[in-house]
């Protein structure tokens, strides 16, 4: 159901009539959302629940492709928009229908790898491929959530033969440093970004979740400012820039809490929940 004005103070409302605070709370999943052990507290969903309830929208915005996210939106019962992908995809998990979907460059991905490993030596490489039913390509060496299903590489050569959203890099010794090392070689030619430990993904010059979540925004007719984030990761720096308030996971990266506005409880302790019951108490 969608907020009317308040005509005394001009803003939104919720089904309680009274003021919401924000009209649209976005959430990461990986480190947010999701605990450990890649489930969503009973407490998260009665809060997001009662968010939604009173009138607020909630959008997923995460880095996994929609392949990756779907079982997730399927065990929320999640019928909204979501954001996949870096910020690639905009998904109606309704309907099932892919709204927007950016791809990678194959000529220019291939051209910053090879500048990434004239300087740091040879990479791991993983690639996302476009679509509802994109595979995620693992080649040899390269380390991944062994619960999510991807497809062995026997030829790096397949990671060219279909549209890519993004590439996954990792090296043997470099973590946080294999994205420095690659944004200053390729940085150019393709966004890098930090997306989870050990995580560096390329993307599409430009390309960031703020990016996604402005286009899903927009089609509910939500502004930046009517918007609170929750995330853990540099990739969620774009977002908490494009939000009107943003909040970091205690176990989050210390570049994205140096750039949010609130530092709530980790992942494991409903750090999303508490912020949500104080900020919405007036109205849930």
């Amino acid at each position: 159901m969608s907020a009317a004005a308040d005509p005394a103070e001009g803003r939104p409302t919720g089904t309680s009539g009274r003021p919401l605070p924000y009209r649209l709370v976005a959430t990461d999943l990986d480190g947010t959302l999701l605990r450990s052990d890649n489930t969503v507290s009973q407490s998260s969903r009665d809060a997001l629940a009662a968010v939604t309830a009173a009138g607020a929208a909630h959008i997923i915005v995460t880095g996994r492709s929609v392949p990756w996210t779907r079982h997730v939106l399927d065990d929320l019962g999640y019928q909204g928009l979501a954001v996949c992908g870096q910020g690639a995809q905009v998904y109606d998990a309704g309907s099932h229908r892919l709204l927007t979907s950016v791809t990678l460059d194959r000529q220019v991905a291939g051209l910053a790898i090879a500048k990434i490993e004239a300087e740091v030596g040879r990479v791991a490489l993983a690639a996302s491929r476009d679509g509802l039913a994109g595979e995620v390509l693992v080649g040899e060496g390269y380390v991944y959530h062994p619960e999510l299903p991807v497809i062995h590489m026997q030829d790096t050569t397949e990671l060219w033969a279909d549209p890519i959203n993004k590439l996954y890099i990792q090296h043997p010794e470099l973590d946080d440093e294999l994205a420095e090392a690659a944004r200053a070689a390729a940085g150019d030619l393709v966004g890098v970004i930090m997306a989870g430990e050990g995580i560096v993904e390329l993307l599409p010059l430009g390309l960031t979740k703020a990016t996604g979540l402005s286009l899903a925004a927009r089609r509910l007719g939500v502004a930046a400012a009517e918007t609170i984030a929750f995330g853990d990761m540099p990739n969620d720096v774009p977002m908490f820039a494009w939000a009107g308030y943003g909040v970091a996971m205690a176990n989050a990266h210390s570049e994205l809490k140096a750039v949010a506005d609130e530092v709530t409880a980790s992942n494991d302790e409903d750090g999303i929940a508490l912020v949500l019951r104080r900020v919405f108490g007036g109205v849930i």
